[in-house]
């Protein structure tokens, strides 16, 4: 009996991903369990495993197309077997009413005849076309009934779209006096450059930091901190450790995150509209740079963990981070974030809060500065970090302590080792 193949949900935000290639050809003998395609999802790629034995019938996502978490991407049937294409069930069309009632709208315009293309999969239009093809028609003004499908029974796919805006491109002139010309990218005074497509993870980048920046009415604390006596600290941690064992002053600062946030949980909360949730373990999500963007494995009990287990829990998954080999339960789960950018020499930033968290630390870089020492004038290692915080949750006096928290406990970092 045959069975799909589903784009799984690999991580609580992730609506979509993209197929990296097929590890089976149709017709070809597959187990279960074996790998059968790989994927792309917002951050990392992963092999997918048949949940079923048989042969893989029918390939429903090619190479580079993108199909939403639940869809259909393949089949898998017994040898022989006639497989038909998915397809999923749309509602009904509304009945039209027999009498208009008085005061009522005017009813709306009838609906332009269908184009060729066959009738849609579960969508307003009726139209198959890819998850990627549609986004790409609506953000060029393309509509679909103005597509002609090329796919599998005439479904739309990336190159449908591309090939009906390089078309509308040179209609352009003679469409200047028509009464419903398609709506085109604008126009820009230096046509030369490179277009380079959006990745899944800066996709996903934009989509959490803008729905983040609207809802969330952020604020900020800085402060700066003498880090004389950690970086004297973690000179003597260091002296006998080897390379791959030594902390950095990044391990410090997480773990004096982890140990504040216990005394002041409001900064380790979520907002869930009609109640604010507080976490029972705290779990810092570290950003880490990576070729497409940026990742934040999560360190969870960083509290009650070591400097050197903290320090290389941190090296190992930021190394597995930059080669994609991040599981999804190793990153999203995070209850508060830490981002650093002193190795950049940047001195001061703010960090955007990361849904559903409350609140972020910004972490510039350590450099020596004049500073006043029992009365008299010194040169001294100072940090600056700032809190953003989300203003539903905690305030600005909330804010303020947990930044001295982390201030007292990095001017004091022996407390760290307890």
């Amino acid at each position: 009996m045959a069975s799909n193949i589903l784009m799984p949900k690999m991580g609580y935000d992730m609506e979509e991903g993209k197929l990296l290639r097929w590890l089976k050809q149709e017709g070809e003998p597959v187990n279960k369990g074996e790998p059968v395609a790989e994927i792309e999802t917002d951050k990392v790629a992963i092999e997918i495993e048949a949940f079923a034995s048989g042969v893989l019938a029918k390939i429903l996502v090619g190479p580079g197309e993108s199909a939403a978490v639940g869809a259909p991407i393949g089949v898998i049937g017994e040898p022989g077997e006639k497989v038909d294409t998915p397809s999923v069930q749309t509602a009904p069309p509304a009945p039209e009413p027999t009498a208009e009632p008085q005061g009522a709208p005017p009813p709306a315009m009838p609906k332009p005849s269908p184009s060729p293309a066959p009738p849609a999969v579960g969508s307003e239009q009726r139209i198959f076309a890819s998850p990627l093809a549609r986004r790409m028609a609506s953000e060029q003004g393309i509509g679909l009934e103005q597509v002609q499908g090329s796919g599998p029974k005439g479904r739309i796919v990336k190159r449908d779209v591309e090939t009906a805006l390089e078309a509308a491109s040179t209609r352009m002139g003679s469409m200047a006096t028509s009464p419903e010309p398609l709506a085109m990218a604008p126009k820009v005074a230096d046509a030369s450059g490179r277009r380079e497509p959006l990745s899944g993870m800066r996709r996903a980048i934009a989509r959490r930091m803008s729905e983040a920046m609207a809802p969330i009415p952020h604020f900020y604390v800085t402060t700066a901190i003498s880090m004389d006596a950690a970086l004297a600290l973690r000179t003597q941690i260091n002296a006998d450790l080897p390379k791959e064992d030594r902390i950095s002053v990044n391990d410090l600062v997480v773990k004096a995150c982890a140990v504040a946030l216990r005394k002041h949980p409001s900064l380790n909360a979520r907002w869930e509209e009609d109640a604010i949730f507080y976490p029972s373990e705290v779990a810092i999500s570290v950003a880490v740079a990576i070729p497409d963007g940026l990742i934040a494995p999560d360190i969870h009990s960083a509290d009650i963990k070591s400097l050197g287990a903290i320090g290389r829990e941190i090296r190992d998954k930021a190394t597995r981070a930059k080669s994609g080999q991040l599981s999804p339960d190793e990153y999203g789960r995070g209850t508060f974030t830490v981002s650093n950018l002193g190795m950049f020499g940047v001195e001061a930033f703010t960090a955007i809060v990361t849904p559903p968290q409350s609140a972020a630390l910004a972490v510039g870089a350590v450099q020596p500065e004049a500073v006043v020492k029992e009365g008299a004038l010194a040169v001294g290692q100072v940090m600056r970090v700032t809190v953003s915080a989300d203003h539903r949750i905690t305030d600005g006096a909330g804010s303020a302590q947990f930044a001295a928290e982390i201030k007292r406990l990095l001017e004091n970092p022996l407390q760290l080792l307890i």
